[in-house]
């Protein structure tokens, strides 16, 4: 077996030992004499990893029986219109920030369901940021304050997030850094996440909801679009991603094995290795985000030139280095290091970039 290191944004890296353990059992699940992917979504086998993952998940993020775990299909994308489909009334209004090209995409399809102020936009700042707290123009009774806490093309990051003023839901789009850091989730009405970066495969959306909220949603709503009728069904109104959530699961025991405090220092670990290394080049990597704001699970930077840009993306691959290149609408470099990521993987891609740059500099 020739396993590369996988720098991609998403789908991404994943866990060895959660492959390992997706294979062993992949034809016989715990003894049913079938895989997972073909059991019955009502029967007891996947019934018990079901109700393990959504267990599990509550755990890690310290939150009690006031929030619902929601296991959805559609990707963030879908939340970008089922947040405001859901929170937001014929007569009220939600504070969105934007702080770049995903934040800006939730805004859009906000504004098709009902009133939204962008009350801070840095979107299109070059070194790419987050706004800062002291920028955000509230808006008085405000039904939910929406941000992105990790931009995962641009690599700009909270680091520290915003107090939503009383009464007003702190909602976020955490897909590209959820369970990747140290933060109170119950400082959050809701928290919805594409699993393909941090949490598992694609295919699923995992939200976390205060079960109050839920309960909003107009009466016309489609049924599948109303948080109320997967949190009221346990997410099994239809057949879920089984497969997506079995490893969904593995993925959660993998990160408590690890032990969070562990794989949070190790995340930050990687990360400030490969900043050192673009800062320590004199200029000839450049990172990408301002540096108070920088990524810990998304790192940008540029190279002199385009074709420099190119030719280190092809000569890291053949080093065994895949997933380098950045999105399409910015360009650049791109390195994702998510909890998956070993430290191992980093260590050379920072030893690659002093030998090319000794090469092409």
């Amino acid at each position: 077996m020739n396993r590369i290191h996988n720098f991609n944004a998403g789908p991404a890296a994943l866990p060895l030992e959660v492959l390992e353990t997706a294979q062993r059992e992949l034809t016989d699940f715990k003894g049913t004499g079938m895989s997972i992917m073909e059991a019955s979504h009502r029967g007891k086998a996947y019934d018990a990893v079901h109700s393990e993952a959504i267990a599990l998940y509550k755990e890690l993020l310290g939150v009690g029986d006031d929030y619902a775990v929601l296991l959805i299909q559609g990707g963030a994308s879908q939340q970008f219109s089922m947040v405001p489909m859901n929170l937001l009334g014929a007569d009220e209004v939600a504070d969105y920030t934007d702080s770049g090209s995903w934040a800006s995409k939730a805004i859009k399809e906000a504004k098709k369901v009902g009133k939204v102020n962008v009350i801070a936009d840095c979107g299109k700042e070059t070194p790419t940021r987050v706004p800062r707290a002291d920028e955000l123009e509230f808006t008085p009774g405000a039904k939910y304050l929406h941000i992105t806490s990790n931009e995962t093309i641009s690599g700009a990051q909270w680091r520290q997030f915003p107090e939503a003023p009383e009464g007003t839901a702190l909602v976020a789009d955490m897909s590209s850094d959820i369970l990747s850091r140290e933060f109170d989730a119950t400082k959050f009405g809701l928290i919805y996440a594409g699993a393909q970066k941090n949490l598992g495969p694609s295919g699923l959306t995992v939200v976390l909801i205060k079960k109050e909220l839920a309960a909003g949603a107009p009466a016309n709503l489609a049924t599948m679009l109303k948080y109320s009728t997967h949190l009221e069904n346990d997410s099994l109104y239809n057949t879920p991603p089984c497969f997506s959530i079995y490893i969904f699961g593995l993925v959660l025991k993998w990160i408590a094995a690890q032990g969070k405090e562990n794989l949070y220092a190790r995340n930050v670990a990687k990360a400030a290795a490969l900043y050192a290394a673009i800062d320590a080049s004199g200029g000839w990597y450049r990172g990408a985000a301002a540096k108070e704001f920088r990524s810990d699970m998304n790192v940008t930077w540029r190279l002199p030139t385009e074709d420099l840009e190119n030719k280190f993306v092809a000569e890291a691959k053949k080093a065994g280095m895949e997933g380098l290149k950045g999105h399409r609408d910015v360009g650049g470099i791109r390195a994702s290091i998510y909890n998956a990521v070993p430290p191992k993987a980093v260590e050379d891609l920072v030893a690659f970039m002093a030998e090319f740059k000794r090469v092409n500099g």
